[in-house]
């Protein structure tokens, strides 16, 4: 389990100036797999908006669709209706290579894997996806980022001279170096002690808070979902609920009344 968000880093709820700009939208978004009886819905005409500069965390029960909803709104999985858009880009109307630059120029993110290769030390990590696309970093923008996430002294290291905590703050400061219009974290603290993802999160928490990031996060654990601004509930492949200024108590409150009701349907 995650610790617990210190109360510096609780968003609160949002603020009073917090902009309405949209960097991802999904609308009636379908996913379907199979034919017949052997069909399954995994998306269900869901429709959601990830405002700029806002961390969000989509939860639910296993199956309930919620890493379908963030892999087709990321461009990594293809929908069957409906639409979904980053920034004014329409994903539907992409060919794989415009759908590939996309991804690259736009979207980082972080996995419960961290994804490093080993033979790279850490800042030739961070800084692959923009040496790939043959583009310079922002170095006032990469000093920034390394220092938020504090591991200055740490970027000759290999990912295996570094803690499974500094590893994903790595893949953080790799999401985050580009500058992308929106960040998509699957479990990103899976694969970490408490301590270590507390610090992961919190680093998250600040780049929305310091940086003005979009960040949005695939969890089951309500620790880390409170590290949010809102969370979205996923069920069936519906959204069902959303909490703002989320708290841990408030989040496992709602996954216990899903389960309630899973039990009784």
């Amino acid at each position: 389990m995650t610790t617990a968000p210190s109360p510096e880093l609780r968003p609160g709820g949002p603020p009073a100036d917090r902009t309405t700009a949209v960097a991802a939208r999904a609308t009636e978004l379908s996913k379907t797999y199979g034919q017949g009886e052997t069909r399954v819905v995994a998306l269900d005409q869901v429709s959601v908006d990830f405002r700029q500069a806002e961390f969000t965390a989509i939860m639910g029960p296993s199956g309930s669709g919620k890493s379908t909803l963030m892999h087709c709104v990321a461009g990594l999985d293809t929908f069957s209706s409906g639409s979904v858009r980053i920034g004014d880009t329409e994903l539907g109307s992409l060919k794989d290579k415009q759908l590939t630059r996309l991804r690259r120029d736009k979207i980082g993110f972080i996995f419960q894997a961290f994804n490093l290769l080993p033979t790279l030390t850490a800042l030739e990590n961070i800084t692959l996806p923009m040496d790939i696309a043959g583009r310079k970093p922002d170095q006032q923008w990469l000093d920034t980022v390394i220092r938020m996430i504090g591991l200055s002294d740490r970027l000759s290291h290999r990912p295996s001279q570094l803690s499974g905590g500094q590893q994903q703050r790595v893949a953080v400061a790799r999401a985050l170096a580009s500058r992308p219009e929106i960040i998509f974290g699957d479990e990103p603290t899976g694969n970490l002690d408490s301590r270590s993802g507390a610090e992961v999160l919190g680093f998250l928490r600040n780049s929305v808070r310091e940086l003005g990031q979009t960040v949005v996060m695939v969890t089951h654990d309500p620790v880390a979902a409170a590290y949010a601004d809102r969370v979205v509930f996923l069920a069936d492949g519906r959204i069902v609920d959303e909490v703002h200024g989320p708290t841990a108590d408030s989040v496992l409150d709602r996954m216990k009344q899903f389960d309630a009701k899973g039990r009784t349907s």
